[in-house]
């Protein structure tokens, strides 16, 4: 539960302790990584390559960090004295998309593309991506994201991702969005694609839910369960139930809640595990995208009746996420129903199977 997992200071370069609820690194070490980042990367493209100029330059190229934190050091930059927080936020979205696409890649293989055809189409998802999650966590939580401020600091906080506040669905949406326009550039089914990085979509909500719970927002309902976790001062929580008046055991945690962000995480990860599987086993394009577009929604529905962040909409019972969960099941239905009648696997994906081959 750290909003700010570690912090690379400037003060002593060489730091290496913990403070409070963080942990201080010294810039030295950051500049070390970022010089033997640079040095593994120019060993694996040359290699691969043989061009020893060319590689030189790739992987040069990102000597610029190390040479700016210098820089920043000389210079006495305001990051001397704040130093550089790494968000646990931010951290877990970063490992969820990198893990994701990385497994993606790996498995669209099976359609007859390469690898690089994930990684260029992920650039084309994560900013659409990223633009509806912000979209309709705004549309949820724009009162209070936007209360008493004015100016450049409303402006600010529409965009603060790093204080967390993204809504899957949305990123879901504008992700298709994304894909669905690299798919029709690059001559390549949409829906064999949709087949591949359905599973990884998991995988990246299994990692960002965990950045939640380091973050604090997405908040369960009191329980007594053994498993129940109590939130810092410091925690988007624990400033939630202070505003309502509701910290009422101990002034230095909240009351014992449900971790619905870890329940959301484990069954993220389930859900990938099994359309990992089913996509070998799949019977036509879209197939395993119409499976998730089932299956989520119920594993949704049921994990919002543990959360307490979120009101009741359209005078129902039922939050924002639940009333989107109902709509996506009835259409994920219909879209299993089209896509059966539409009976097909990539060509490529039938050649393979019939000749009973192994991925590229």
């Amino acid at each position: 539960m750290r909003k700010v997992l570690l912090r690379f200071v400037f003060d002593n370069v060489w730091q290496w302790q913990a403070a409070g609820n963080e942990f201080h690194i010294g810039v030295a070490w950051l500049i070390v990584l970022c010089i033997a980042c640079v040095g593994i990367a120019f060993v694996t493209m040359y290699a691969t390559t043989k061009k020893a100029g060319e590689s030189a330059l790739s992987a040069g190229f990102w000597l610029i960090i190390p040479a700016a934190l210098v820089a920043i050091g000389l210079l006495k930059l305001p990051l001397v004295n704040s130093g550089i927080p790494i968000f646990g936020y931010g951290l877990m979205m970063f490992i969820g998309f990198s893990s994701a696409t990385w497994l993606a890649a790996r498995r669209v293989r099976l359609i007859g593309q390469p690898p690089e055809a994930v990684w260029n189409m992920m650039m084309w998802a994560l900013i659409p991506g990223l633009i509806g999650a912000r979209i309709i966590y705004l549309l949820q939580y724009g009162d209070r994201v936007f209360a008493g401020r004015h100016g450049v600091e409303l402006l600010k906080a529409a965009f603060a991702l790093w204080d967390g506040g993204i809504v899957f669905y949305g990123s879901v949406i504008g992700g298709i969005l994304g894909v669905v326009i690299y798919c029709r550039r690059s001559g390549i089914s949409s829906l064999a694609m949709f087949d591949v990085i359905a599973p990884s979509m998991f995988v990246g909500e299994g990692f960002g839910r965990i950045g939640c719970f380091l973050y604090g927002c997405c908040y369960g309902k009191a329980c007594s369960l053994p498993w129940a976790v109590r939130f810092p001062p410091d925690s988007l929580t624990f400033e939630k139930l202070a505003t309502e008046g509701r910290i009422l055991q101990n002034p230095l945690s909240t009351i014992p809640l449900h971790p619905t962000q870890l329940y959301s995480s484990f069954a993220a990860f389930v859900l990938a595990g099994i359309l990992a599987w089913y996509f070998r086993q799949r019977p036509y394009d879209g197939a395993v995208l119409a499976l998730g577009w089932i299956l989520y929604p119920i594993n949704r529905f049921i994990l919002e009746s543990l959360r307490d962040d979120e009101p009741r909409r359209l005078g129902t019972i039922f939050t924002f996420s639940q009333l989107v969960s109902i709509g996506l099941l009835t259409t994920g239905i219909a879209a299993m129903f089209y896509f059966s009648q539409r009976g097909k696997l990539t060509q490529t994906t039938q050649m393979r199977e019939r000749r009973n081959l192994p991925a590229a």
